[in-house]
């Protein structure tokens, strides 16, 4: 192996400490609270192929893919028969044909082996290298995983490897940041019995176990599903100052990286927080900037969500089931942290977490614009996510078993019957709200927002996968 790559494949000098020795574990194990995704469980070991992880920026993909090396080698898989490789350190393709035409070579024994190629999109041409190995025939017995910060990495593995990808039932997974169940488990703040019955739609819950739940959703808000921003909640009751800046700094980075202006940036970023879960057209925007094209404005937040940063709703054509192309979206942020590091950068202050964050959390109009766009961003990892433009507008609303499923949110201490005219129109619809208590208004069915939240996705996360 080339020398550059051993600080990472410290298992092959001596397995047993590898989880001392890497950099990327040993970091884990100074955090107060460690993670580990449900993701781990449903990556397939046994059947070659061609697999991509995609998510954002420091969302801890590398430390993934290190976490799933330390359970592969557990498991009893030769550590000769692992590596890892960095797109950092690899310019083009060439390079990486030659680097993993070697690797398995290097690996001794007949049984599976195991590629980690991190950080693939930063390789020229990285696809055309990875076509050429699997037709070449040289990953026929290669569990590889390619990990990239950019979403277009699933989107382009489809479309350039059909019938290389392998058997498994599923080979493009999403890193999201943490959801608010895996944050709510990994504060342990709930016993196992007190959980469960949070999460049981039949048992009503506790008062004590509701107000530790609705605290945890009030932090969530804050530091959303980023680990060292929960970490330092954790350790110093307040999200550090340089924790707001790594991350901007990486979006600015990935940005200035594909040829973009860092100033259109900046009044892209500030229109989205202005606007922040609004109706908006790519036209209103630009109008407002000094960005002359509507299609520019686009091209940014298209970037900004491909990067997992932003995420953008769409109208729904109700009869269809698809996004309205020509209706106004709706635009945020994939996670409350995000906001929270862009508007750092936007309007600097010494300690972002006491004079920016606190007041906004503070503020009830933007904690309900937060809560809002923290179930749509929630609602999007497992269906296809719109808003309703009729009459009236619906906040969310879902497509699952071939129908929309509306919900409006309400992060609000009171209910006006005026904003709930759409809503009120649809029999399966339902509205999140700030109380306590399950109820019913005009007949809509009421739910507490934080349980909602949480029930959100339970089976999936709770699945062990083989």
């Amino acid at each position: 192996m080339d020398v550059r790559f051993f600080p990472h494949n410290t298992h092959l000098d001596d397995p047993g400490s590898f989880v001392e020795r890497d950099p990327h574990l040993r970091q884990l194990r100074q955090q107060s609270l460690v993670h580990r995704s449900h993701l781990l469980d449903k990556l397939p070991r046994h059947q070659p192929g061609i697999y991509t992880i995609g998510g954002g920026r420091q969302i801890g993909k590398t430390t993934l893919m290190k976490q799933w090396m330390a359970e592969l080698l557990q498991s009893g898989v030769a550590p000769k028969r692992i590596a890892y490789l960095t797109g950092e350190l690899i310019d083009d393709h060439h390079s990486l044909v030659r680097l993993v035409a070697e690797t398995p070579n290097e690996m001794p024994g007949t049984d599976v082996c195991y590629l980690l190629l991190d950080e693939v999109t930063y390789i020229r041409d990285w696809d055309k290298g990875v076509k050429y190995l699997a037709d070449a025939g040289m990953l026929e017995n290669v569990v590889m995983f390619l990990t990239g910060s950019d979403l277009a990495i699933i989107k382009e593995a489809r479309m350039r490897f059909p019938g290389r990808r392998g058997t498994a039932g599923a080979v493009d997974f999403h890193l999201y940041p943490l959801s608010f169940l895996e944050t709510v488990r990994l504060k342990k703040r709930f016993t196992a019995d007190e959980l469960d019955q949070l999460m049981s739609p039949e048992i009503k819950p506790t008062i004590p176990s509701l107000n530790r739940l609705y605290e945890g959703f009030d932090l969530y808000l804050v530091h959303g599903g980023f680990l060292t921003a929960i970490n330092d909640i954790a350790r110093h009751k307040r999200i550090m100052p340089a924790t707001f800046s790594t991350y901007s700094d990486w979006i600015r980075g990935d940005v200035l990286k594909r040829g973009k202006q860092e100033h259109y940036l900046r009044e892209v970023l500030e229109a989205i927080v202005k606007r922040y879960g609004s109706q908006v057209t790519w036209n209103a925007v630009a109008h407002d900037l000094s960005i002359d094209h509507p299609k520019t404005v686009a091209d940014y937040v298209a970037l900004l969500a491909s990067m997992d940063a932003a995420f953008v709703q769409p109208a729904l054509v109700e009869h269809k089931l698809t996004a309205a192309p020509k209706k106004a979206r709706k635009l945020m942020f994939a996670d409350p942290f995000i906001f929270h590091a862009v508007n750092a950068w936007l309007t600097p202050h010494k300690d972002p977490y006491s004079q920016q964050v606190k007041p906004i959390i503070s503020d009830p109009d933007w904690a309900a614009r937060l809560a809002e766009a923290c179930v749509v961003t929630h609602y999007r990892r497992y269906y296809p996510t719109y808003y309703i433009k009729a009459e009236g507008e619906v906040d969310v609303a879902y497509v699952d078993q071939n129908r929309f499923w509306p919900l409006e949110v309400k992060w609000t201490r009171q209910l006006r019957p005026k904003d709930l005219k759409q809503i009120a129109k649809y029999p399966n619809g339902r509205i999140l709200t700030r109380s306590r208590q399950r109820g019913h208004i005009l007949g809509i069915p009421t739910e507490p927002l934080p349980l909602a939240m949480l029930r959100l996705g339970s089976a999936e996360i709770s699945t062990n996968a083989p």
